[in-house]
């Protein structure tokens, strides 16, 4: 045991593929700076992998990482981090891959707090940590299987009490679009699932049976009996019904707190359970609030529905499992279960281009069986090939390609035929199933349908398909010319979502800002939230009525970004975390952002504030910021480059060109404006303590963050320039903002 004893366990192991080296090394050195899951994952690799180093190369290293909440006790506390360089956008930088799942817990129970994969293979392997005893183990036999054999496969060998967290064809066949499944459908994307390929690693399989080790075990109790009674809402956060309910004031359409009278788990064993009507105050009927089936695949879902689940630690529990008797004819697998993308791939993504007749109906669009049937059948093969969508894009890209006749041009007339695009549009999905085993398969020369799985900064450049307009065309959602779409972006908040959207070397995953936007409260009220939380009312504005650029616009933006750094490095989720609001009228529906602290040291026994871990999550970005200026090529293709704002931080031209009769700021439009758009990048670097031209850290910003020796880095690179406003100057109190309303906090008694 290291000398820190409680929350993290205390050891990362490293696996050496190339030696067969097997060792344990202390992280107690990072704990304090970068907490543990993305903050340990991406120092590692800076420290790591230099600069310039490919994918595919043996020096790149897969960093799997947990935090000091994981498997603590604490609610949401279910998520893991893995780092490791990107497979399918420009340079080939520094990305994190987020799962749920159990493989979190597993790990921290396992005695470990993460897990470098290094060097690589000659044959395949995977990886058994079985508490102390790691080893490498032979795959031959699975190499080649989809993840649910696999995983299958390995449960029974090792125990069903295993987590096994497995690539499929895609990742064995390098598609840059491959990822990896543990608990069958909990993805870890960005291309991990091909490192791991490139290693030979078929999968990475935890059984734990060790505690962690908590500092003060009554106060996280009662913490958790405090947020799950009083400050937890549904998916998302969003803390008002979808429909008006007897007990509620506010009722809201779009909210995923989908629970009301006469809707049912109507597939579940033992028969139909009715979600009802539950409210805060109930704890214990929690788990039928996000009725995430229907609220993903329309009302036809319900009948189709067994229960909802989720990640280990998890209350809420937004994962639908559903069973479509058609899915089950067409692939074998009897059920399938996802949440967010994956669990509507072509409603949401394909339909809006492709128009298939039958998969909605009546004036209101209401989605049928047909379209259950055509998203679980791509969902459960998707998953099952270990295949990744870059948030839909994969999706959005199949469906203009045909539609343009592009997919035509490149493939040959058979392999059309085989496609069946025209069974596709007149009610039968199953062709997907070749097209998507087509992908997967990365044969470009003889299948170059798999080219839309190497991402469109790859098929759409002009020496492969040459369609860069599809990156101009705002169907495509392409929100940054290196090869990411929109994650919440300039639809939620204009300025704040599209400054998010910039950051990271792939889409950005941030809640935070998008969980306000859609809790359902009135816009007044949220307006009184930004004014305590943010400084001023103008922080936000209604949907599609947006005003110009303002510093409490640009504190909301660095908030989201601060706290979804922070909870994927303690590691908790951020779809639901932080807890800015809250479903009690009694709290004046105001949430508690000191939480993440109280547990922190709760779990930690190491006091701690809110802005203690808030300035952590800054560092943690300010680092992967650091990572990328000394591994992005400049304009000339030299590697080193610190013009963020001109090279990295580009965003795509229609979010200025769409709604083309509508100016600007005009209500009914989330279109940006160009100047505004660069003051908005201005006021933002500064924030951050950027430099406010170049968009790259400072010297004054690293000195403040303790990044000494990262400044050193840059500064023998040339990379490092002078200014940068000091952290104090800049820098907004958080510490008990919203304690006023908190008076049943245990941990402020």
């Amino acid at each position: 045991m290291a000398d820190t004893s409680y929350g993290w366990a205390g050891w990362i192991a490293r696996v050496n593929l190339t030696s067969g080296a097997i060792t344990e090394e202390s992280d107690v050195e990072m704990q304090k700076d970068y907490i543990g899951g993305m903050g340990f994952a991406n120092k590692i690799m800076y420290d790591e992998v230099p600069a310039g180093v490919d994918w595919m190369d043996e020096e790149n290293k897969a960093v799997l990482a947990v935090g000091p909440l994981t498997g603590a006790g604490v609610p949401l506390a279910g998520r893991s981090t893995w780092a490791t360089l990107s497979t399918y956008t420009q340079d080939h930088l520094v990305v994190d891959c987020h799962c749920g799942g159990q493989l979190g817990a597993m790990l921290k129970y396992s005695g470990h707090d993460g897990l470098i994969i290094e060097g690589k293979a000659d044959t395949p392997v995977y990886i058994f940590i079985n508490d102390d005893k790691i080893s490498i183990e032979d795959a031959s036999a699975l190499w080649g299987k989809g993840t649910r054999e696999t995983t299958e496969a390995l449960c029974k060998k090792h125990g069903l009490e295993c987590c096994v967290a497995a690539i499929g064809p895609a990742g064995e066949n390098l598609l840059p679009y491959a990822c990896v499944m543990n608990s069958r459908s909990h993805s870890a994307g960005a291309g991990l699932g091909a490192v791991l390929g490139s290693k030979k690693v078929k999968a990475v399989v935890v059984k734990g049976t060790k505690a962690v080790n908590v500092a003060d075990p009554q106060m996280v109790a009662d913490l958790s009996d405090y947020m799950i009674a009083q400050v937890l809402g549904s998916n998302n956060n969003h803390v008002v019904p979808s429909t008006q309910q007897s007990w509620a004031e506010y009722y809201d359409k779009g909210s995923r707190w989908t629970a009301k009278k006469g809707l049912y788990w109507a597939a579940a064993e033992g028969g139909p359970i009715e979600t009802g009507e539950p409210k805060p105050f109930e704890p214990n009927t929690m788990g039928y609030r996000c009725m995430k089936s229907t609220k993903d695949l329309g009302p036809a879902a319900e009948k189709y529905t067994v229960k909802m689940a989720g990640c280990h630690g998890c209350p809420v529990r937004c994962y639908a499992q559903v069973k479509v008797p058609q899915v089950q004819e067409a692939t074998g697998y009897e059920s399938s279960g996802n949440t967010c993308v994956p669990n509507f791939p072509f409603s949401a993504y394909m339909q809006p281009i492709m128009q298939v007749p039958g998969i909605q109906e009546g004036e209101n669009k209401t989605l049928t069986d047909l379209s259950v049937f055509y998203n679980q059948l791509i969902s459960v093969t998707v998953d099952d090939l270990g295949l990744w969508c870059n948030y839909a894009q994969l999706y959005r890209d199949l469906a203009w390609t045909y539609k343009e006749g592009i997919l035509a041009e490149h493939c040959t007339p058979e392999q059309m035929a085989e496609y069946n695009f025209e069974g596709i549009m007149s009610g039968d999905p199953t062709s997907f199933i070749k097209i998507l085993l087509d992908i997967a398969s990365n044969d470009t020369k003889n299948k170059p349908i798999s080219w839309l799985g190497h991402g469109p900064y790859v098929w759409a450049d002009k020496d492969h398909w040459n369609r860069p307009d599809w990156f101009e065309n705002k169907t495509s959602a392409l929100i940054n010319y290196r090869g990411w779409p929109v994650h919440h972006a300039i639809e939620c908040f204009a300025q704040v979502g599209g400054l998010y959207n910039m950051v990271f070397n792939r889409d950005d995953m941030i809640h935070s800002a998008v969980n306000l936007q859609g809790c359902g409260l009135p816009i007044e009220l949220k307006k009184e939230m930004a004014k305590e939380m943010f400084g001023g009312e103008d922080a936000m504005d209604p949907d599609k009525n947006y005003t110009p650029i303002n510093e409490h616009k640009v504190e909301f933006a660095w908030w989201s970004i601060v706290t979804d750094v922070l909870h994927d490095s303690l590691t908790l989720c951020n779809w639901v975390w932080p807890m800015a609001m809250a479903p009690a009228k009694e709290r004046s529906y105001r949430g508690d952002l000191d939480l993440e602290a109280q547990f922190y040291t709760a779990v930690t026994g190491q006091e701690v504030t809110i802005d203690d871990l808030y300035k952590a999550g800054e560092r943690i970005m300010t680092l992967q910021r650091v990572n990328t200026v000394r591994g992005m090529k400049d304009k000339d293709g030299k590697m080193g480059c610190n013009d963020m704002r001109n090279i990295h931080d580009v965003i795509t031209e229609w979010v200025f060109t769409k709604d083309p009769d509508i100016k600007p700021f005009t209500a009914g439009t989330d279109k940006m404006d160009r100047e505004d758009w660069k003051k908005s990048l201005t006021m933002f670097y500064k924030r951050f303590g950027w430099d406010e031209e170049l968009g790259c850290p400072t010297k004054q910003c690293l000195a403040d963050l303790g990044l000494e020796q990262e400044s050193k880095d840059l500064e023998e690179l040339g990379l490092l320039v002078d200014g940068g406003v000091a952290y104090d100057e800049r820098t907004r109190k958080y510490d008990g903002l919203l304690k006023k309303y908190c008076g049943d906090n245990p941990a402020n008694a």
